[in-house]
């Protein structure tokens, strides 16, 4: 049975809270100012779009597969990521609110969180090499047991990783928030 597919379409100021999305494949589409809160995307796929200004909060994405996706200004608030299809999955976070989201056990390689808020977000044992958190707020963010290595976190605040059981090889880290790697110590610096 072929899948039904849309193509190259622009979906503005929808409700998918009462009319769900169908699952279907959506390749090249774009999502201005739609709600999609606990609502069921589970089973879609959407190949190449992008998400502006939607709400996501509390969404099921359980075997969603999110493939080259962008999602700008957008609220993800307790989105399970790690229930999504992880084949080619590829997703890119700009002047997002992610808080209360979880990448638990995913791999997520290169993604660019741009400028978004991630409080309590849980990266437990997550495979996050050369990400960039480019001014992302990681107040209370998990990371045990995560790979970081090559990731970015210069511009980065309110993280705390343990380097002794997180992997941090080749991360880039500044002066100013060093001491992100050190609250696992319980160690004081004074100025």
């Amino acid at each position: 049975m072929n899948q039904q597919s849309v193509d190259n379409k622009s979906f503005i100021n929808q409700d998918f809270t009462k009319n769900f999305l169908p699952k279907i494949e959506y390749l090249d589409c774009t999502f201005t100012n739609c709600n999609f809160e606990n609502s069921d995307i589970s089973n879609t796929i959407f190949l190449e779009c992008e998400f502006i200004e939607c709400n996501f909060s509390n969404v099921n994405a359980m075997h969603t597969t999110f493939n080259e996706v962008d999602f700008n200004n957008c609220k993800l608030v307790g989105v399970q990521f790690q229930n999504c299809n992880d084949f080619l999955l590829a997703f890119s976070f700009k002047n997002c609110s992610l808080n209360l989201s979880s990448f638990y056990q995913l791999k997520i390689n290169n993604t660019k969180f741009l400028n978004c808020k991630m409080h309590n977000v849980d990266f437990t044992e997550t495979e996050a090499k050369n990400v960039d958190f480019s001014e992302c707020d990681l107040k209370n963010a998990v990371f045990e047991r995560a790979q970081l290595n090559g990731s970015d976190f210069s511009s980065a605040f309110n993280f705390s990783i343990n380097p002794s059981t997180t992997t941090i090889k080749n991360a880039i880290f500044s002066k100013e928030n060093i001491l992100g790697l050190l609250n696992a110590y319980k160690i004081r610096i004074e100025s």
